[in-house]
This record gives structure tokens, sequence and C-alpha cells, in this order.
């Protein structure tokens, strides 16, 4: 519904935006809008504190232009004279000059206005997405018992360990002395679905992997 305010220049219509401003910051919205300032510019000064919604509204207003209009000001009176008004606007219903009091909030959108709504828009459906879960590199090694370990049975033990979330990458063995190796392996997991911890304690190191596995440590763990 369209919001309309009225000779603003009276008590009365200065008393219109005191009800409208009631519980609210603004003339439209929870930020200030073109609708401020068509309105400001309609109030001839700052209303007094008969009307405390009204007033502040106007500081805020006015502080906000103050900002995007560094210039200093002297201040400006805008008048007129009826006998130096042209014959044709002497002759025009009074209701054309009521217009000029008439402020229609709800005109035609600028093309910022319309972007800035579209922004908004695409801002909500943006939030309603799930959001997805974050991924981490984790580089790991696993120890057998001893030298006489079949690694290429730990290896398959290791693989065959299989989850959501859970993505084997590249190997090596690396000699760790006395004829004994351990298996080095990247892994990648999705954080939300792989816990390391649980993965190394319920799979890779109880029955029947640790007949192969000792034991297994985090080398590097990065997030993606």
């Amino acid at each position: 519904m369209a919001v309309t305010f009225s000779d603003l220049h009276t008590e009365e219509g200065v008393k219109s935006v005191e009800e409208h401003l009631a519980g609210k910051t603004y003339i439209s919205g929870d930020q200030l809008s073109v609708d401020d300032v068509k309105v400001y510019a309609a109030v001839p000064a700052k209303p007094s504190d008969a009307f405390p919604n009204a007033s502040k509204w106007y500081e805020c207003v006015a502080s906000h232009l103050a900002k995007s209009f560094p210039g200093k000001a002297v201040g400006v009176q805008i008048g007129g004279s009826a006998a130096a008004a042209p014959a044709v606007e002497a002759e025009a219903p009074a209701a054309a000059a009521d217009d000029d009091d008439d402020i229609d909030l709800f005109g035609d959108e600028t093309e910022e206005e319309k972007k800035a709504a579209e922004e908004r828009e695409a801002a909500k459906k943006d939030t309603k997405k799930p959001k997805e879960s974050g991924k981490s590199s984790v580089l790991m090694d696993v120890k057998p018992w001893d030298d006489e370990t079949d690694m290429k049975k730990l290896e398959e033990a290791v693989r065959a360990v299989e989850m959501p979330g859970l993505l084997w990458g590249a190997s090596k063995l690396v000699p760790v002395g006395y004829g004994i190796k351990k298996l080095t392996i990247m892994l990648t997991i999705v954080d939300d679905l792989v816990s390391p911890d649980n993965l190394i304690e319920d799979f890779l190191t109880s029955e029947p992997n640790n007949e192969y596995i000792q034991s297994c440590d985090i080398v590097a763990f990065n997030k993606i």
C-alpha cells in the first residue's frame, strides 16, 4: 500500500510523519533510503521536541547527508512571488499546488534500487542453501609390527577401509631402521563425516587390521 504524506510544511503534516515513525528508525525498511531523502526534503526544518520520533529521524538523515555532501553549507531559503509567477500557473487548479506536498513513496524504482533488491533476494537464497562441509588433507604414517610384516598386505588392509567422506591417495614405503619400513599415505576426508582419531582406533588398529598394523600417526593435517 502506498504511503503518502501531505502538507509537510505544516504541524499537521509533521504529525503524520511522527505517527508513521513510531517504532521505526527510517521511513521505509531498516536502512536509509531514497524515501527518507524525499520526505526530508519536504520538511522545511527540524521538527520540534513535540515530535520526538520525527526530530530524531530528521537529525539522522541530516547526519547521513552531511557525510555524502561534505561541502560547507551557509543556508538557503527558497521563496516565491505570486506576481512573478506565469499567468498560466495562476490559473491552475488548487489541486495541482497540493500535489507538490504529496509524496508517493512507492514510485517507479530506479535501476540502482532494482539492482539492490535483486542482490538482497540472491543473498537470501544463498543463505537457504546447505553449506558444504569443509575438507582436510591428512598425511599418515602406518607402522607394522616388525620387519617380517607383509607391507603389501598392510597397505591392502589400509585401503580396504571405506566410508563416506574418505578418499585414500598416494603412498610410499619409508625405511625406519633395522629392516623395518612404514607406510606413509595421503588421504582426503570430509570433516563432518570422518574423524581421523576414530578412523585409526575403530578401523586401522582394530581387528582384523591389527594383524598387520601396530600403530598409526598423523604426520600432517591441513584444511583444504
